[in-house]
């Protein structure tokens, strides 16, 4: 039996409404998945990433293998006692930052061999080694381990990559652990028929939920969004479909358009350290002049800590040009509210059977 169950309530077009069910409870779909590299989403503390929506976190299992340990997480509880945090948890597999980091990367059969960015040691992850990693951290769902190629790589190598991506998708389903749920990843970079064979190949192995990895890895978007339409209906719809890494607000709902139910992004904390900030209609920069005496919150009308308490746009100016860790804090609060407002729109626009509405007033003629 799986250790999470997804089912579909209602589509609208490809759009689809669902519920993912983990042993930490119950999230509703799509949905986005803040990241939490560290075993925390930077700047902001359990009750504040809960209060903006969000009901699952993913967390990087490259840093935590690399510090405090798999060994001390374990030892301490696993993830969910470790961070507090009492929501689905996901674990990645270490394969994008073995793509990251490259110049510090060999990659063979075995897996990959690097080099730990904190001290240098030489350290290998192998499919076993990930899932054991994964299954030490002890989150509801593992990442396989995988092998993801630029965009701009040629096709050859790509071929080459899904080619080892399912025999490691054979070994990690063989070394995993029967009580933590386990996603394939679909790779294929912008080619179609690559990445249409590539889910059907893992559609056939007991993945508990497949994803679409490779994308926004340098290739032009507008890419993506041709490819994305013509891929997912080869992903099975019996099982949760999760885009990792994706994007832009218009990218999610193009996404949701073709029937993804998941996603995680650093866009919206990252930004928000950097004082970019998401608003209906475009973004706002907070360190520009013209907000020095500005008594508007971020976005009327948004029911986020940030905006609903009245922070204006002057002060929270103020904040981040003094260095206060509270801006931070506040912005990002307000972002990751952005996002789930954007997909918890969406759900209720697919419920109610309007969705393609409901993307048009957001992204007019797309």
């Amino acid at each position: 039996m799986s250790p999470v169950h997804f089912r579909t309530i209602q589509t609208s077009g490809a759009a689809r409404a669902g519920v993912l069910e983990t042993r930490s409870g119950e999230v509703l779909t799509p949905a986005f998945m803040p990241v939490g590299t560290q075993a925390a989403v930077k700047a902001l503390d359990r009750d504040e990433v809960l209060a903006t929506g969000a009901r699952a976190v993913i967390m990087n299992t490259y840093h935590l293998w690399l510090r405090p340990g798999a060994d001390e997480v374990e030892s301490l509880g696993g993830l969910h006692e470790f961070s507090r945090l009492p929501c689905t948890l996901v674990t990645d597999s270490g394969g994008f930052q073995a793509f990251s980091l490259a110049e510090r990367t060999k990659v063979s059969e075995d897996g990959f061999e690097f080099s730990s960015h904190i001290d240098g040691r030489r350290m290998a992850l192998s499919p076993e080694r990930a899932m054991q990693v994964q299954g030490q951290l002890g989150a509801d769902i593992a990442m396989q381990l995988d092998v993801c190629p630029p965009g701009d790589a040629p096709r050859g190598e790509v071929a080459l990559a899904v080619e080892r991506t399912t025999r490691w998708a054979e070994r990690c389903l063989a070394a995993r652990r029967p009580e933590q749920a386990v996603f394939g990843i679909v790779q294929g970079g912008i080619h179609v028929d690559l990445r249409v064979r590539h889910a059907e190949a893992l559609g056939a192995m007991p993945f508990d939920g497949l994803a679409l990895g490779g994308f926004s890895v340098g290739e032009d978007p507008a890419e993506m969004h041709r490819v994305l339409p013509l891929v997912v209906p080869s992903v099975d719809p019996a099982r949760i479909r999760y885009l990792m890494g994706v994007g832009t607000p218009k990218d999610l709902l193009i996404a949701v358009r073709a029937g993804v139910d998941l996603f995680d992004c650093v866009m919206p904390t990252r930004n928000a350290r950097n004082g970019h900030i998401f608003v209906r209609g475009g973004r706002l920069n907070i360190k520009n002049a013209a907000h020095r005496l500005d008594r508007q919150v971020l976005e009327a009308g948004c029911d986020c800590f940030t905006c609903r308490e009245g922070y204006c746009r002057a002060y929270l100016r103020h904040l981040y040009i003094a260095g206060e860790i509270l801006a931070l804090r506040l912005l990002s609060i307000h972002n990751l509210r952005f996002y789930a407002r954007l997909l918890e729109g969406a759900r209720e626009a697919i419920l109610e059977g309007r969705f393609e509405r409901y993307f048009e007033a957001w992204f007019p003629s797309t």
